[in-house]
């Protein structure tokens, strides 16, 4: 058995005993303890970083069509004045108090 069929091995076993919310839940732990240690500009730095491996391996082509598709889905979802709705509210901040 390879370490890799071991490790799927494991994680089924984990997930037919404790549910798929126990993924969930231990990975918000995870977050949490990560951005307490490193602090949330972290998170950004390995953003841009695994942002800028997607666009050289699948191009910048990829960015498009996925942009597409969510704007689809949303679409479907919510119905075409669910855009015009977020448009009026704008790039505004909730926290925002005008000066």
């Amino acid at each position: 058995m390879t370490v890799r069929e071991a490790g799927k091995k494991g994680g089924e076993t984990v997930k037919r005993k404790y549910g798929l919310d126990f993924y969930a839940e231990i990975g918000k732990k995870g977050g949490s303890t990560v951005a307490a240690e490193r602090g949330r500009a972290f998170y950004s730095e390995i953003g841009k970083k695994g942002g800028q491996a997607v666009k050289e391996t699948r191009g910048q082509e990829f960015y498009s069509e996925i942009g597409r598709k969510g704007g689809e889905t949303v679409k479907a979802k919510h119905g075409p004045e669910y855009y015009s709705e977020i448009g009026k509210k704008g790039g505004r901040s909730r926290k925002h108090t005008p000066k």
